[in-house]
């Protein structure tokens, strides 16, 4: 099992690896496309926080497996549990940033939920 924990590592580091060169090519097109530095650093920004999103998940699966599987100890547990809360922060802040919403708020400013008020907004004004 410390093999397989290491390979979700290896899969966690080349995740991060890809989406760096990933993020910077969809920045760079976009650049060139809008010529609007504004536009490629948004997209730079959603790009390379949602690869560190995904980055962060594979890595906490590597921890689970390692302490799980490998060496279940009181102290790894507690270990792991840190180390979950911490990323667990992480992915909510960057979440958050990269959203630039709260997730529970996140329904509210949705464009669906935009044009269901615009649509109940026209139907109430609507003469009977």
């Amino acid at each position: 099992m410390e093999h397989v924990a290491q390979g979700f590592e290896a899969l966690g580091a080349a995740v991060l690896v890809a989406g760096v060169i990933w993020s910077a090519t969809l920045a760079v097109t976009t650049w060139r496309r809008s010529g609007a530095r504004g536009q490629a650093y948004t997209a730079l920004r959603r790009a390379f926080g949602a690869t560190l999103l995904l980055g962060i998940e594979v890595l906490v699966a590597a921890d689970l497996i390692r302490t799980v599987a490998v060496a279940p100890t009181v102290t790894n547990v507690l270990v792991l549990g840190l180390i979950v809360l911490i990323r667990t922060f992480l992915s909510f802040s960057l979440e958050t940033e990269i959203e630039g919403v709260v997730p529970w708020r996140r329904a509210m400013t949705s464009g669906a939920t935009r044009v269901a008020r615009t649509a109940a907004a026209a139907k109430s004004a609507e003469p009977q």
